[in-house]
């Protein structure tokens, strides 16, 4: 059996810090920013803030294993299409009987998920679609050039791998399944190129025979470590002044509507603007607000293989197996197997399991000795679309979480975005279909 490596907890928790509120009132910090959440999202949104001389202090209790450390790599601007698209509602039904399908929902967690399933299916209708595909198409603009802005700085360009990303198909028939999802990036400015099997094999000699036509997407990027990625950007951060610590975060505090601080099992940490960004923590946190955000987490599984005997140039993602394979430097990654099962069940490990299957259809002969298994929970919201901005009722509490499976593609763009508004840039950016309300 593989090794498996766990995403350890957060450490976010409701109700009192250790010691009195009393205790908490009197220290005597200065207040300043604290960014809740030390992921990818987190990092660079701390990352823009100390760029401006803001000193961000970072809060997080998921150093090692974070969601960001477990990631496919790519870094996909032309991600536009949301998870639900139209004719999902026949899926729904497979969802909960395929234990082996790439989206499922286990059968005793069907009622708590059913909420946020009716907000996905309806999230569906074409209208709904086209309007997150403008939302994300705004947000991902420019984002391989934001993570490069970032790296450059901080002297690790070598992460980013600029090889474009390809997309495999058995046949036509496979392929004209996916015309709708394509065309919409398209629509985006997404460039690609059709591939017919000799132009496929010429770039990816070692996909099997049964694949016979391909899309490259040339433009888009991956990056070829996400954990050093984490521990680079965190670095920056400290360069420029911030601070990052490990504590459980337990609540925002306020003063009247505006925020104060954030609680945590360490004492009050006063600041008067407070980044939510804590992944699939994130709705717990903002429910004594009053806001109800329908956050689910995807719990993404990986397969991590260090020597596994092919040679792939760029990240693959085989249409029917619905999975990244993405080269790494220390091995071959195929990640994917989504599963909507919520934050405290343990790990699946038939789920991470299958990710051998599929690796193997694409590369018959690949060696699967030493292989480690990851399961990492992804914050994902009904329509695909990350909660960006300022609350509209409390003043001083951004948000910066939600992105799904996307998370480091949105990573750095939200970053920049977040951190220029929190400085008074003004980013030429509309917030508003991203709002944290628009659930009601």
């Amino acid at each position: 059996m593989p090794a498996r490596t766990r995403q350890r907890g957060p450490g976010f928790h409701d109700g009192a810090g250790r010691g009195s509120m009393a205790a908490m009132e009197s220290a005597t910090e200065t207040p300043r920013i604290a960014v809740i959440g030390g992921g990818i999202v987190g990092l660079c949104v701390a990352w823009h803030l100390a760029k401006r001389g803001l000193r961000p202090i970072v809060l997080d209790a998921r150093k090692a294993h974070a969601a960001s450390s477990g990631n496919a790599g790519a870094i996909s601007h032309g991600s536009v299409a949301p998870l639900a698209m139209p004719g999902v509602l026949r899926q729904v039904p497979k969802m909960m009987v395929d234990r082996a399908g790439a989206l499922h929902i286990p059968l005793r967690y069907w009622l708590k998920a059913a909420p946020w399933l009716a907000r996905f299916v309806a999230s569906a209708r074409p209208a709904q679609v086209e309007a997150a595909a403008n939302a994300l198409g705004s947000l991902f603009f420019g984002t391989l050039e934001r993570h490069k802005e970032i790296l450059l700085a901080e002297g690790a360009t070598d992460l980013i791998h600029e090889a474009g990303q390809m997309y495999l198909y058995r046949d036509d028939a496979q392929m004209a399944k996916d015309a709708a999802s394509l065309e919409l990036r398209r629509r985006h400015g997404l460039r690609m190129e059709v591939l017919d099997r000799a132009a496929l094999a010429a770039l990816e000699p070692a996909v099997s025979q049964a694949y016979t036509r391909a899309v490259l997407l040339p433009d888009h990027g991956s990056c070829v470590n996400p954990a050093r990625l984490t521990e680079v950007v965190a670095a920056g951060v400290r360069r420029l002044g911030g601070d990052i610590r490990e504590v459980e975060v337990r609540s925002i505090r306020l003063d009247g509507r505006r925020a104060a601080g954030v609680v945590t099992d360490e004492g009050l940490i006063p600041a008067d603007q407070v980044v939510l960004a804590a992944g699939a923590w994130s709705a717990r946190l903002l429910e004594p607000l009053g806001i109800k955000v329908p956050l689910e987490t995807q719990r993404g599984y990986h397969v991590m293989l260090p020597d596994a005997g092919v040679t792939v140039g760029r990240v693959l993602s085989p249409a029917d197996r619905k999975v990244f394979i993405s080269p790494m430097e220390d091995g071959l990654r195929v990640a994917g197997s989504v599963e909507i099962a919520g934050l405290d069940a343990p790990p699946n490990e038939a789920r991470a399991e299958l990710l051998l299957n599929d690796l193997r259809a694409v590369f018959p002969d690949v060696q699967t000795q030493g292989a480690r298994t990851w399961m990492g929970h992804r914050p994902c919201l009904p329509d695909s679309v990350p909660v960006l901005g300022p609350l509209k009722a409390w003043d001083g509490i951004w948000c910066a979480f939600g992105h799904g499976h996307l998370g480091l593609t949105g990573s750095a763009p939200t970053g920049a975005l977040i951190g220029a508004a929190i400085a008074g840039e003004k980013p030429n950016f509309d917030f508003a279909p991203f709002s944290a309300e628009r659930f009601g």
